[in-house]
């Protein structure tokens, strides 16, 4: 990088610049934000290289991140070094195959109304009893289930955003900047209502407080984190003895969410409801950013490919049946 401009200015110009022109781009700022980190850290001086964005891809996650990570990582720098190359030509822009293709997005587990049940009882039954851990976990995993949350957006929630009397969330400024209502069934109501009754004998109430909250010593009463969730959810799934069915390798906080929308879009076709008319409000209450990536469950999903592979053949069905008609 020059000397007279740092690359934290760099980072701050580019985002202005798109930002006017009407793009979100919160992910990319917080991408960005952690490559200028490293790159300080490591205090690397002269045009941004290949070896350095490497290293750094390699990294995300801990170092615990696959090739598909790295790659994915390096995807969100290509813009951003494209751009930087009119003020610094040295800057190389770094090929997405430095690790291999980018796979498209992979068959994810889809559980069971049974594994459901054993995953929400299993968490209930986590200890110590003086302590409010099982019902964090139990309400934390049964919510993404009948709702389709993101792990992030739950976390993210307020007391204030849990409406109980509406019979609905608030999801503020999610993944991709945008805000959402979500309806909750009163079932679900229900639930959310038995465990704020058990967190109030833990910490008081307060409408700023985080609805999912930490429960180990000085931590109570704060944000619950993304961390202890997935470990927690990994412990459960080892326990439950899970085979996993999705191409991931083994079943995912993430996949609750998937799973939420094949029920659904199963539940509509078992109704005779028109998939399609349903699938702009589907794609609305899960907060997608483009309906095509609701759309991608009815090709990605063994379960649904069936259910198109059928309306497919009914279809060929009725077209043959209007061809002897015509032929009579």
């Amino acid at each position: 990088m020059s000397a007279r401009t740092s690359l934290t200015v760099r980072v701050e110009q580019y985002l202005a610049e798109r930002r006017r022109l009407g793009f979100e781009l919160e992910h990319m700022a917080q991408s960005l934000g952690r490559f200028t980190g490293y790159v300080q850290a490591h205090r690397h001086r002269g045009p941004l290289t290949v070896a350095v964005m490497a290293a750094w891809a390699q990294q995300a996650k801990g170092g615990q991140g696959d090739r598909a990570t790295w790659a994915r990582a390096l995807r969100m720098l290509r813009p951003f070094t494209r751009w930087l190359q009119q003020f610094e030509p040295a800057t190389a822009v770094p090929d997405e195959a430095i690790f291999g293709p980018v796979p498209g997005r992979v068959t994810p587990h889809i559980f069971r109304d049974e594994e459901i049940a054993a995953l929400v009882t299993a968490a209930g039954r986590i200890g110590p009893r003086s302590s409010p851990r099982g019902a964090v976990m139990q309400t934390l995993f049964g919510l993404i289930a009948c709702t389709g949350l993101r792990i992030s957006e739950a976390l993210a929630l307020l007391d204030s955003d849990v409406d109980l009397k509406a019979g609905a969330l608030t999801i503020r400024r999610s993944k991709f900047g945008k805000s959402r209502f979500v309806p909750l069934d009163p079932s679900t109501v229900a639930a959310l209502a038995r465990y704020r009754g058990e967190r109030v004998r833990y910490v008081p109430v307060d409408p700023e407080q985080p609805f999912f909250i930490a429960t180990r010593g000085r931590l109570l009463g704060r944000a619950l984190g993304d961390r202890q969730a997935h470990r927690t959810f990994d412990q459960l799934r080892r326990q439950l003895g899970w085979v996993a069915r999705g191409g991931h390798g083994n079943a995912r906080i993430h996949d609750l969410r998937h799973s939420f929308a094949v029920r659904r879009l199963l539940r509509w076709q078992q109704e005779g409801a028109d998939i399609h008319e349903r699938m702009l409000a589907l794609s609305t209450y899960m907060g997608h950013a483009k309906i095509s990536n609701t759309y991608w469950y009815l090709t990605g999903v063994p379960e649904l490919m069936q259910l198109m592979g059928k309306r497919f053949e009914h279809f060929v069905d009725l077209w043959d049946s209007v061809e002897e008609d015509g032929h009579e």
